[in-house]
């Protein structure tokens, strides 16, 4: 039986902040709850084909602008979005707003704030992101998924709440079934969003074409964008090297089994997933990451002994050895395994629950 409690997640902008909105919905949803989602049409790309959650499209951009004309515009962009969130909540009058970080999820949480409504934040990067940072003061806590997290005034300290990663349940419950012997071929998956996809089509077949050389065997899983499909099969074809390209997919889960490594951007939430369901990582963060966020989660990481850090301008100079030392040594990826089994979010709902319980049905 639905209780008459509702929620409204606002998100936007990238997939590491809509994935987690997804699965934090799904979770309220099968606990009985209203929910309902805003975001941006950036974000709304991320969810168009989840049609069991009703999603409200809020206009964004960010407010962080240095250049003043595009202040200037921003304002009013950020003015209309912000009567456009007290319309809508003054409609659906939730019991709490999460706002999961982004700009996108600002004019939400400040209307939420205007309307006396109780609004929680949730920041799964090593740094505070921009937004959470100037709503931090009026949040009602934010939700953190490392206690290592940098950048928080040490006024703000007790309203912080480490919570974990929240990622997908399917995440959470996944059961590796890989054959861990080696077959003589290191299978690599490389995961990226267009930025990702674009620099690794371009840098990663050279660096795979010396492993050749040194008859180190390759099995490639390639995430592109559909423009670049055409031009890596021909790599891959002339380079005889065995692999599958495929374009953005929801059922990724389906090659986590089948590789023994992921090359990826250093983004919390994949990062997240990926330490979850035990899969050793190299992380090569994106270099144009707000406040270089992205290399401080990629540092974290290789310090706990979670993953390998490779930076995009050292691609060509530093991962050819890295390939090559694996290959010579498997062990490097099982002790990595072992590390990050000393790591696990199966309690993130249940830690989540027990924060905000009475503030929902209060």
């Amino acid at each position: 039986m639905k209780t008459n409690k509702r929620i409204l997640i606002a998100t936007g902008g990238t997939g590491g902040h809509v994935f987690p909105a997804y699965s934090l919905a799904k979770h309220f949803i099968k606990n009985d709850y209203f929910v309902k989602i805003t975001t941006d049409k950036r974000g709304l790309n991320y969810l168009k084909d989840y049609s069991e959650i009703k999603i409200k499209t809020i206009s964004s951009t960010t407010p962080f602008n240095k250049n003043l004309l595009s202040s200037f515009f921003s304002f009013f962009i950020l003015a209309y979005a912000f009567v456009q969130s007290l319309v809508f909540l003054s409609r659906y009058k939730p019991n709490v707003v999460f706002g999961m970080g982004g700009y996108a999820s600002f004019p939400v949480c400040i209307a939420a704030k205007f309307l006396r409504i109780p609004f929680l934040t949730y920041e799964n990067n090593l740094f505070i992101g921009k937004t959470n940072k100037y709503l931090l003061p009026f949040t009602y806590k934010m939700f953190v998924s490392y206690s290592e997290l940098e950048g928080v005034n040490q006024k703000y300290k007790s309203k912080i709440a480490v919570v974990g990663n929240i990622i997908r349940e399917e995440i959470l419950n996944y059961n590796q079934n890989k054959n861990n012997s080696y077959d003589g071929s290191l299978n690599i998956l490389i995961l990226g969003g267009s930025q990702a996809a674009k620099s690794f089509a371009e840098k990663l077949p050279e660096v795979f074409k010396r492993c050749l050389s040194e008859n180190i065997q390759l099995r490639i899983f390639q995430q592109c964008l559909k423009s670049q499909n055409k031009k890596l099969e021909e790599e891959y074809i002339s380079l005889k090297i065995d692999h599958e390209i495929f374009n953005f997919s929801h059922s990724i889960l389906n090659y986590f089994s089948k590789v023994d490594l992921v090359i990826t951007r250093s983004g919390s939430s994949i990062l997240a997933e990926l330490l979850n369901c035990n899969i050793p990582i190299i992380s090569v963060p994106l270099p144009s990451s707000a406040d270089n966020h992205q290399l401080k989660n990629a540092n974290f990481f290789e310090k706990k002994g979670y993953s390998f850090l490779v930076e995009e301008k050292e691609i060509e100079k530093k991962l050819f050895p890295l390939i090559k030392s694996i290959h010579e040594d498997k062990e490097m990826l099982n002790q990595m395994k072992k590390k990050q089994n000393n790591y696990s979010d199966r309690n993130i709902f249940k830690n989540i629950n027990s924060q905000i319980n009475d503030l929902i049905n209060d």
